[in-house]
């Protein structure tokens, strides 16, 4: 397929009109055709710090204008923090990131994970049913290639990965396959047990990756497509550097490389892999070698072209940005503000044009132009309002 090249004039404007910036353009080669329209949905904390969401929103954002519409909320539900979408936008998984799902004895002591079937035509979520997750504060879903398994980690207590089967309708099952780790690691503070923070399956979806912050390890399951189910007795685990903490894990285009964030240490990793063998190439820095704040990583994410990779700094309040070497290794290419409080997720679009990050204090996502030759990060002006945005999806329309 052909590159397409877009030319943008926006102007950069922000916060309450006190800062103002001339005219500029870009123009870049995008790796697939941006669509008329993306639709986004983002999700929220309700019950996390000062400001309360409701729950799940949507917007549009239009590629060719850079404009966004203004959000609505189209779920209410406990502290979606995470949410995977399949690939024909049918329908809606959701972590529900609390301690106890409700008063029956199977939501007592467990966080939970919910599906929704998408409207189509207005992007509405209609709520299909609810599952315990095995464990507390459920923060991570994903999905394999077939949308028939959705899989899960817990940050607290109980299982620390587990799996779920998707019925015809989008539905859940009740869990199917569960993993509890043991131990724990340097960081007493926040490594005193086992936390799950991402699961995520290898490119030829035999495998799932638990990245576990408690203990210092990546463990690498076999996972049966046909069953949905982990087998814990043959996992392998690769072990991080003492205190580092594990958080997301993502895979290089290519399926040869993969890379993941360390929350506590401000450091990502970078790994060969081969069939459930990750090799350590790199581990470096996600911000300035001076910088003595508080805060930790939280999200991690492969340029669609494969030439770059970015990091969130919760505290500094960046984007690290890198270029990926032809070994997969990593070259630092600077850092970007992401113009508001505390950035959790973020998410390229498809084309590789935009990333739009969202800022979980400062109730904001910003959007960002993406230069295809640097990696480097330009925003657009355009701010999308959502409370305690933590969760980023994109969904192209026709």
């Amino acid at each position: 397929m052909k590159p397409n090249r877009i030319t943008l004039a926006i102007c950069l404007a922000w916060g309450l009109g006190l800062l103002t910036m001339p005219l500029f353009s870009f123009s870049v080669s995008a790796a697939e055709p941006l669509p008329p329209k993306y639709r986004v949905y983002v999700g929220a904390y309700t019950t996390y710090g000062k400001k309360e969401g409701k729950g799940i929103y949507s917007f549009e954002f239009d590629p060719h204008t850079g404009k966004a519409t203004t959000p609505k909320l189209v779920a209410e539900v406990d502290n979606p923090s995470f949410l995977t979408i399949p690939s024909d936008a049918s329908h809606l998984y959701a972590c529900i990131e609390v301690n106890h799902l409700g008063d029956a004895p199977e939501q007592k002591n467990t966080g939970g994970v919910a599906a929704f079937q998408i409207d189509p035509k207005t992007g509405d979520l209609k709520h299909l049913n609810t599952q315990p997750a095995h464990g507390t504060i459920t923060c991570h879903v994903s999905l394999d290639s077939a949308a028939r398994t959705l899989l899960a980690a817990n940050y607290g207590t109980g299982a620390t990965a587990v799996t779920f089967r998707i019925n015809d309708d989008g539905s859940l099952t009740p869990a199917v396959s569960t993993v509890e780790h043991t131990g724990s690691s340097a960081n007493q503070g926040r490594q005193e047990r086992p936390h799950g923070h991402s699961i995520n399956l290898t490119p030829d979806g035999k495998f799932a990756v638990v990245a576990d912050l408690g203990t210092d390890q990546l463990v690498v399951y076999p996972f049966d497509s046909a069953t949905g189910k982990l087998d814990a007795t043959k996992g392998v685990s690769i072990p991080a550097q003492p205190g580092a903490g594990p958080r997301h894990f993502t895979f290089h285009p290519t399926g040869k490389f993969a890379y993941h964030n360390n929350e506590l240490n401000w450091t990502v990793t970078a790994y060969q892999y081969a069939d459930q063998k990750l090799t350590p190439l790199q581990t470096i820095t996600t911000v300035p070698e001076d910088w003595t704040g508080s805060g930790g990583t939280a999200e991690i994410a492969v340029h669609p072209s494969g030439k770059f990779l970015y990091v969130s700094n919760r505290g500094p309040d960046t984007l690290a940005i890198y270029q990926i070497q032809e070994n997969g290794t990593l070259k630092p290419a600077g850092f970007a503000s992401t113009l508001g409080k505390i950035p959790r997720n973020f998410v390229i679009d498809p084309s590789g044009t935009f990333l739009l990050a969202a800022n979980q204090d400062s109730d904001n996502i910003f959007v960002f132009t993406i230069d295809q030759e640097t990696g480097a990060l330009a925003p657009t002006g355009e701010v999308i309002n959502v409370p305690m945005p933590v969760c980023v999806r994109l969904v192209p329309l026709k």
